[in-house]
């Protein structure tokens, strides 16, 4: 056993079924491995092939974002780690573990200016939680370990820089046993429950601000909302986990935020702010502030915070419910309420309503049949392009009777395999004259029905337009 088939091994024995990157150079010897591994269906791990390095680790990143599990990508020394880096921030800002295997330059290289030399173990250091380079054999199986322990236990990126020529080398040392660790219940101080009561039960009208980290939680808001009889806004992430099935909604507050979220906010005796590191100082008022947040250390660093509770958010609800007052007044959740329901029912629903025949049709109503037909465990990709070969999808677009016409690189299914990357760089696109219906020229050609399901114009009499980007 060599250096790189230990290091699979070692990823196998924490639950990796996935390594997202490209193979080469350097970063051979790990590929073999784990080709050697049967892929997942066998117990092992898939290579996943991606066309840049970047999507690798916005990929690994979704994985674990989405399993809550270890993610792994890999990117080849030089450039092919280095394009790692956009992914591997969004990654460690966003709590998600993720190990990053950065090859690198022959050992006795480093140092001499080599060819496409970089230092991986200061370029990563600021979007990672732990970051090592792998000298030698003996060191690799306890480096691997911390890492893949760095970046479950602290949610984040661990990356290793990992020499080509110690990937090849003998393995001689002993693997450190992964047993993973339970997560572990932080718990409020009860004197904070205490503080945190006396507060609300004076305030007449309290607001809720939700982030990511009421995660798990959902109900137990819900809950605190309706003692409090508080409206609920939300942050960009904490979308995903409060919004459904949430009769207290008040939209998001931010750069994109809509709905009355913000006015609840400015008009509230109290805010209570829930698991969230909000950016946005300039859209928090100077109301009166309770912060909850199982990292100490993001506790009023964007707005004074009059109350700071170091706890999970299910726990702190669960012990704060017995001591807050009954009886409460609802007229400030019923008058955002109604105040969010005018906000989204004027601009959002002038796009969802009575819009069948509106061309060009809106993103507002696409969305909204999305919503309607999806299921509610749906994951819904936000793209702009085809990652493969680049056009915008809505600049390949087709009428209901064309729909197969899809990419043009043979990725997805199309009635030809004319590649956009074999054309010219201003690319050419045909567009019927009722403009609804848009394709490559060589799908448009061999599409059928050959007439616009609008207008009814043939084929033959399609306009074309560049499209230069």
């Amino acid at each position: 056993m060599n250096v790189a088939e230990q290091i699979v091994a070692q990823l196998v024995d924490a639950g990796v079924h996935r390594i997202y990157g490209i193979v080469g150079d350097s970063l051979n010897p790990i590929v073999d491995a784990v080709r050697k591994t049967g892929g997942s269906a066998q117990g092992g791990i898939d290579w996943i092939h991606v066309r840049h390095e970047e999507a690798a680790a916005f990929a690994a990143s979704a994985e674990a974002q989405l399993t809550g599990k270890l993610a792994v990508c890999a990117g080849s020394c030089g450039p092919g780690n280095l394009h790692l880096i956009n992914g591997l921030y969004d990654a460690n800002r966003t709590g998600a573990p993720v190990l990053a295997i950065a090859s690198h330059i022959p050992s006795v290289q480093i140092g001499s200016t080599y060819f496409q030399e970089t230092h991986p173990d200061r370029v990563f250091e600021e979007c990672s939680v732990y970051n090592e380079l792998i000298s030698s054999a003996a060191q690799s199986p306890r480096t691997v370990n911390s890492a893949i322990r760095h970046a479950v236990g602290l949610g984040g990126v661990a990356v290793i820089t990992l020499p080509g020529d110690i990937t090849d080398l003998k393995a001689v040392e002993h693997v450190p046993t992964y047993a993973p660790a339970r997560p572990a219940t932080l718990t409020p101080n009860p004197a904070d429950i205490d503080e945190a009561a006396a507060l609300l039960n004076k305030a007449d009208k309290v607001a809720i601000f939700a982030g990511a980290g009421v995660e798990g939680a959902h109900d137990e808001v819900i809950a605190l909302a309706d003692a409090l009889k508080a409206p609920i806004g939300h942050s960009l992430r904490g979308k995903h986990f409060i919004q459904y099935d949430n009769p207290f909604d008040v939209g998001m507050t931010g750069l994109l935020g809509y709905g009355a979220a913000a006015e609840g906010m400015n008009d509230a005796d109290v805010l209570i702010l829930l698991g969230t590191d909000f950016p946005y100082d300039q859209f928090l008022p100077d109301t009166p502030t309770i912060q909850v947040d199982t990292h100490a250390e993001k506790l009023g660093r964007r707005t004074d915070v009059g109350l700071a509770i170091h706890a999970q958010v299910k726990p702190f609800i669960e012990a704060l419910l017995p001591h807050l007052r009954a009886g409460r007044s609802d007229s400030f959740l019923k008058a955002k309420i109604k105040k969010h329901s005018e906000i989204m029912h004027a601009p959002v629903g002038a796009y969802t309503r009575n819009v069948e025949k509106m061309r060009p049709i809106h993103p507002e109503y696409a969305a909204h049949l999305l919503n309607e037909t999806a299921a509610k465990d749906a994951i819904s990709p936000r793209t702009r392009a085809c990652a493969t070969c680049g056009p915008p999808a809505t600049l390949i677009r087709s009428a209901p009777a064309a729909s197969s016409v899809r990419c043009c690189t043979g990725r997805w299914p199309t009635p030809c395999r004319w590649p956009w990357a074999l054309r010219s760089p201003t690319r050419v696109a045909r567009l019927c004259r009722c403009r609804v219906t848009a394709a490559c020229p060589c799908c448009s050609a061999s599409s059928s029905p050959r007439r616009c399901t609008t207008c009814r114009s043939r084929w033959s009499s399609l306009t074309t337009r560049r499209w230069a980007w």
